[in-house]
């Protein structure tokens, strides 16, 4: 009977807190949909609503999303689309009082649900969570599942997982049960395709000149009861959906191929990719597991003010200038020097430079202290006081300012037997249970290695032939790198080693890097641990989310078989 049902379609409006405002409008009015989600949260997200709580306890959720339901919520319920969506943030309950609000004043009806209970922050010392400002676990997709199953129309939850918001609707529309592992790895690696929008039409691209990607469309999943799907888009939109889009996006922040969620561990070593038709890529073939028994769990501090000054370097004796601003400084503060200093030149400059900019370089000093006046004004008075006493040509890209505060960002991880989901409907309150089945996680064992290609080589950037996409995870960076034949697949899977990672990103050269083999993607997933030292929220290096290392990556050359060019 579940095989007879038609497939559900969800389409995706939001990858962060500040994405394209206008996407709720475009997927409404694009084409046919029966959800519609959007993932608002991220490990700095959850920093800045901590912060906005802070202020006013009233506060805490996405405000973006109320404002985008003032002009989408009718439309919605006209078309009768559902919507799912995390902007609860770290207040579920004042984004759906507000919801209510919101939807007496437009003169309209809609039941408005909410999922709770991921807020640990009044249990910490019971849990052994120590003293953050937010803790919230990751809950998974049966709160958001159950409320639909009551009738909601709107659905807001906290901290779930990303791809709970699509998992939820597939498992409330074919009635999957908590032991249908399968189906819910499908929905799983569906929901983390689609879960940051534009990502997986063509934006943030390896190979984006091969598609117009001004103004991609949002993805769409069609999901089987099977748990299989067809990823696509709005026609008429930008962007396009190709195998190539969603392997970057299956890469994007993953670890192992076992990628573990609430609900279910899904393996990804079992993902099948082919293309359909134009922007339709199915995605069949995923096996799932029982999930681990402790749930993750984001935790929050603010760490102290940091505060950075870029001085510009032109010409001539960079380096030797450089020094002499590093000598300077470091005198000026010496009577109390900020706890972390940390400088950073890029030789961004061209010898015999038509262009003053093009002649200069970048040094930058980024300072952390507990106190904000020793990483406010006493170091950015300082870099003030060296400017008629430096190098020739001293200035600064931007006047001295305060120090501001910055977050650390650490997961930690309870038994998902002592965390409460909670689902709100109509002010009735019901518990959801936790899994009735989990397994620990463990490693998987490395696949043989294809056959190695030979034959005569030439020197040339690794991009040519491979695309890659990086990502964070607190303190650790992915960079998931992929080839899209299988002769440069035995060539990439023999030859990109750990050794070879290290050689061709010194930055990871004496960081623990971990090479993870997934054949059926044609893919390689290096994690490299520590790289950003304490996450994003800390600002500790130049690409605090790893954005670009895949990019970096891509451009460093290696030895490729001409075959392959």
């Amino acid at each position: 009977m579940l095989a007879a049902m038609s497939a559900i379609r969800i389409g995706n409006c939001s990858g962060f807190y500040g994405d394209r405002f206008g996407a709720v409008r475009e997927m409404l009015t694009g084409g046919p949909l029966d959800v519609l989600t959007g993932d608002y949260l991220a490990e700095l997200t959850m920093l800045i609503l901590g912060r906005d709580r802070m202020k006013d306890p009233r506060r805490g959720y996405a405000k973006t999303f109320l404002r985008q339901m003032e002009d989408g919520l009718g439309l919605a319920l006209d078309r009768g689309v559902k919507i799912v969506a995390n902007a609860g943030g770290l207040n579920p309950a004042g984004l759906a009082d507000a919801l209510r609000e919101l939807t007496a004043g437009l003169g309209l009806t809609a039941r408005i649900a909410h999922v709770e209970g991921d807020d640990l922050i009044g249990r910490v010392d019971e849990l052994g969570l120590g003293k953050p400002l937010t803790a919230n676990a990751y809950l998974g997709a049966w709160g958001i599942a159950e409320c639909l199953k009551a009738g909601a129309d709107v659905v807001v939850t906290g901290r779930v997982t990303d791809a709970s918001v699509v998992v939820g609707p597939a498992a409330a529309h074919f009635g999957w049960g908590p032991a249908d592992y399968d189906q819910l790895a499908g929905a799983v690696v569906a929901g983390h395709v689609i879960e940051c929008g534009a990502q997986a039409t063509g934006g943030n691209y390896a190979f984006f000149a091969e598609h117009d990607i001004r103004h991609p469309g949002f993805p769409i999943a069609e999901i089987n009861a099977d748990g299989s799907s067809v990823i696509t888009k709005h026609p008429g939109t930008g962007g396009a959906v190709t195998v190539g889009t969603v392997t970057a996006q299956l890469l994007y922040e993953i670890g192992s191929a076992r990628y573990a969620g609430p609900d279910v561990t899904a393996r990804f070593d079992t993902v099948s990719l082919s293309q359909e038709d134009v922007d339709r890529v199915r995605i069949s073939g995923v096996r799932g597991e029982a999930p681990p028994p402790t749930l993750k769990v984001s935790l929050n501090t603010l760490g102290g003010f940091r505060n950075e000054m870029v001085f510009v370097l032109t010409g001539l004796d960079i380096e030797a200038k450089a020094e002499l601003v590093k000598e300077q400084m470091t005198e000026a503060f010496a009577a109390r020097p900020p706890a972390e200093v940390r400088w950073t030149l890029a030789r961004t400059d061209h010898p015999d430079a038509a262009v003053q900019e093009e002649a200069s370089a970048f040094l930058r000093c980024a300072v952390k202290d507990s106190d904000q006046k020793v990483a406010g004004r006493a170091f950015s008075s300082a870099a003030v006081e060296i400017a008629l006493a430096s190098y020739p040509g001293f200035h600064v890209t931007a006047p001295p300012g305060d120090a501001s505060p910055f977050g650390l960002f650490t997961p930690g991880y309870v038994d998902a037997k002592l965390v409460e989901q909670l689902t709100v409907v109509d002010g009735v309150r019901t518990v959801i249970p936790p899994a009735p089945e989990v397994r620990e996680l463990e490693p998987v064992p490395a696949p043989p290695l294809p056959e190695p290609l030979s034959g005569p080589t030439r020197n040339v950037p690794l991009g040519l032939v491979a695309g890659a996409r990086s990502g964070d995870k607190g303190g650790d960076a992915n960079v998931g790198v992929w080839v899209r034949t299988e002769a440069a697949w035995r060539w990439l899977a023999n030859t990109l080693t750990v050794d070879e990672f290290r050689l061709l990103l010194p930055e990871t050269a004496d960081l623990p890097v971990t090479r993870h083999v997934l054949p059926n993607l044609f893919a390689l997933n290096f994690v490299v641990s520590g790289l950003l030292g304490d996450g994003v929220a800390a600002q500790a290096r130049f690409d605090p989310q790893a954005k670009a290392v895949g990019e970096w990556l891509r451009s460093r050359h290696m030895d490729i078989p001409e075959a392959l060019l």
